[in-house]
């Protein structure tokens, strides 16, 4: 089976080949086509990647190639993990951002929205490649923001193409480690949109265990979503939110750390992979050892600011090891092999919120067989959260029509519409600044 990764130099693609490496049943993938833009970085996640299988037998085969259509012939999966700009689009997001006073994020508020105007273009390409080129592989969509870039791609792909993240999946991990339960037999009842979802419930054996939790305040103070929205909060909210919600509750405090913080999280990012890239294409040099300490300190600063803002503490031992490539090679399996499993993932609505069309884009629990990915029912979100969801939706619907449109007056709707943009004028500077920096939005008239 051949898996081809778009994005192939980027830095988290050895947990990915890490994890098929572990995969030795029938119907495993055997061949994998790395497809980059830059040379250089191909060239040193190639090495990682052959002392990783280094005394491993029938390891994946690994070819590297920068040309797109070359890469997607004949594949059976492809994942999505480009990013368009690089780390300094992304520093460059964050900077404009906090220059006007609103959240400097890469996938939150005025940061995702200019990600993924830049990306969704790109994006909207490789899917009508893929429809030509290989219009039976399933698509795995990594590349953030990932809600929005999966329903760009779903327009020329339909179901074919579902998005993933390991948020939710390491938050059902925690809420169920602290409650004793194992993680596989727990059924996490989580319903939102990417990077703004809730769990409202975690059922074992069919009894829901989250009531124990928010009406113990020393075991909901106990894990990493307690000590960063605090207790009383989550009791208040009767749910325990995704992380990433803390950009929403805490805006101001948020915004303030960030501002105040040495240098942004993409800048951070941009120095510490410049410097793995180069030490890891050193003659003599284990890359694989380069690229296993310069993971360990980027999953310890992640969400860093926040963290400090809640006074959190370090992230726990557990929560270190990432996740979404577990996740990526459990849904590629269920389809590849008919092994039935559920997971949360983002797939077309399809009448699973009420309050939002079929096509849209939600993060939802699926059940994932041969034939893809099947969102449960789930019961209405209650009114606060339907209000936010909608809202961030209706962003969403703005930006992919003003990438495809290339309306600048659009672009501007979708930054002013945002809940943590709060002026017009705001949206216009952001609009004027972004533009200016970045040249994939030149597109914008």
């Amino acid at each position: 089976m051949k898996l081809t990764i778009l994005g192939g130099g980027g830095f988290r693609v050895p947990l990915v080949y890490g994890a098929l490496l572990n995969d030795r049943a029938e119907g495993r993938v055997t061949e994998v086509v790395l497809q980059d833009l830059d040379d250089r970085r191909l060239y040193a996640v190639t090495r990682v990647l052959a002392e990783q299988a280094a005394g491993v037998p029938d390891a994946p085969t690994v070819t590297a190639t920068t040309d797109l259509d070359e890469a997607l012939h004949g594949a059976d999966f492809v994942f999505s993990t480009i990013r368009v700009g690089g780390l300094a689009g992304r520093a460059d997001d964050e900077r404009v951002a906090l220059e006007q006073g609103v959240l400097g994020q890469e996938t939150v508020g005025a940061g995702g929205i200019a990600y993924g105007l830049r990306t969704v273009p790109v994006a909207v390409d490789i899917a009508r490649r893929v429809a030509r080129l290989a219009p039976d592989a399933w698509v795995i969509n990594f590349t953030n923001p990932a809600g929005l870039v999966t329903e760009a791609m779903s327009r020329h792909l339909g179901d074919r193409v579902i998005g993933i993240c390991d948020s939710p999946v390491g938050l059902g991990r925690r809420i169920a480690r602290v409650l004793g339960a194992d993680p596989g037999e727990a059924f996490v009842d989580y319903v939102g949109l990417n990077h703004l979802g809730w769990v409202r419930g975690l059922r074992v054996a069919g009894r829901d265990e989250l009531p124990r939790l928010l009406a113990d305040p020393a075991l909901l103070g106990s894990f990493e979503e307690g000590r960063l929205f605090g207790t009383d909060w989550l009791q208040s909210l009767g749910a325990i939110p995704n992380e990433y919600l803390h950009y929403y509750y805490f805006n101001r405090e948020a915004v303030r750390a960030y501002q105040e913080a040495e240098k942004t999280r993409g800048a951070f990012l941009r120095e510490q992979q410049a410097r793995f890239y180069e030490e890891a294409c050193r003659t003599g040099v284990r890359a694989l050892d380069v690229w296993d300490r310069t993971r360990a300190e980027r999953e310890a600063t992640y969400m860093a600011e926040n963290r400090e803002t809640a006074g959190a503490g370090e992230r726990e031992a557990d929560d270190l090891s990432g996740g979404y490539e577990k996740v990526a090679l459990a849904l590629m399996r269920a389809i590849a092999r008919d092994e039935r499993t559920t997971l949360i993932l983002n797939v077309r609505n399809r009448g699973t919120l009420a309050a939002l069309d079929a096509d849209a884009v939600v993060e939802v629990p699926c059940l994932v067989d041969a034939n893809g990915a099947h969102p449960f029912a789930v019961d209405p979100l209650p009114g606060h959260a339907s209000g936010l969801v909608g809202a961030v939706k209706a962003v969403e619907r703005e930006v992919l029509s003003a990438a495809g449109s290339g309306s600048r007056a659009t672009a501007v709707k979708a930054f002013a519409l945002h809940p943590l943009v709060d002026s017009v004028n705001v949206a216009r500077r952001l609009v004027e600044s972004y533009t200016s920096v970045h040249p994939g939005l030149a597109y914008l008239t």
